[in-house]
């Protein structure tokens, strides 16, 4: 499980899982409770959807856009809470959920050249930021296998897909639940068929499904399993926790 070369201070906790299955809302909260900073891995990849888009490319066209994201500096500003994203200092963030945004970002997502250079970002936040909790699809399986703690939070296409029409109708917008669980069960095919860093249960991961789980109940089971971890760790490495 452990591997030796991590120092034990390096503190990173992973949290994968399909689209809609709670990861984002209780991934901060959990970050914000055990003091640690927070990668949200997805911002990233439609931080690269937004830049594709305003460059007028096809982002089914893999080398155009690989080569885009070759040449982008995608950061976060870590002065703000929640930190901003960034795409050669122009602050995106507002962009990044935005329907034309999220329809291309499968496409960006499935790029191979874009994951590695994605991939290689989020190693360089590990080690800029060694208290890092981060959440996406092959955090705990590809990026940082060697994570202190590794979460896979599942929860049923159909509690999925009532938990984003909810979301949708209260930030006022239309939804049509059986459309966004047809997209769901579309893209969980999708991530999990890709070659490249598809989705997986990360080794040694603790699998929690969510679909009758509130999410303040998710939160206080991770918090509560990091804070044991973390202890038990501090105690092998001789520490006093």
């Amino acid at each position: 499980m452990h591997s030796n070369h991590k120092q034990p201070d390096q503190r990173i906790v992973t949290i994968d899982g399909p689209a809609g299955a709670g990861k984002s809302s209780v991934s901060r909260e959990v970050a914000h409770r055990l003091g640690l900073d927070f990668l949200d891995t997805g911002a990233m990849y439609r931080a690269v959807a937004v830049a594709a888009l305003s460059a007028g490319l096809d982002t089914a066209d893999t080398d155009a856009v690989g080569e885009l994201a070759e040449g982008l500096e995608v950061r976060f500003d870590w002065t703000t809470d929640p930190p901003r994203m960034l795409v050669d200092g122009l602050d995106v963030t507002d962009r990044l959920r935005d329907a034309d945004t999220t329809a291309a970002v499968s496409d960006i997502a499935c790029n191979s050249r874009v994951r590695r250079v994605l991939v290689e970002a989020q190693r360089r936040i590990g080690r800029e930021h060694p208290n890092l909790l981060t959440e996406g699809r092959d955090q705990g399986s590809v990026v940082f296998t060697d994570a202190a703690v590794k979460f896979y939070l599942d929860a049923t296409p159909e509690e999925r897909a009532r938990r984003r029409t909810r979301q949708l109708q209260d930030a006022g917008k239309e939804a049509d639940e059986q459309q966004i669980l047809d997209a769901i069960i579309r893209r969980d095919e999708r991530d999990r068929s890709r070659e490249d860093g598809p989705l997986v249960c990360p080794d040694g991961a603790i699998v929690v499904d969510t679909s009758d789980m509130t999410q303040q109940q998710v939160v206080e089971l991770l918090t509560a399993k990091v804070q044991v971890e973390f202890a038990a760790r501090a105690q092998a490495a001789g520490d006093t926790p």
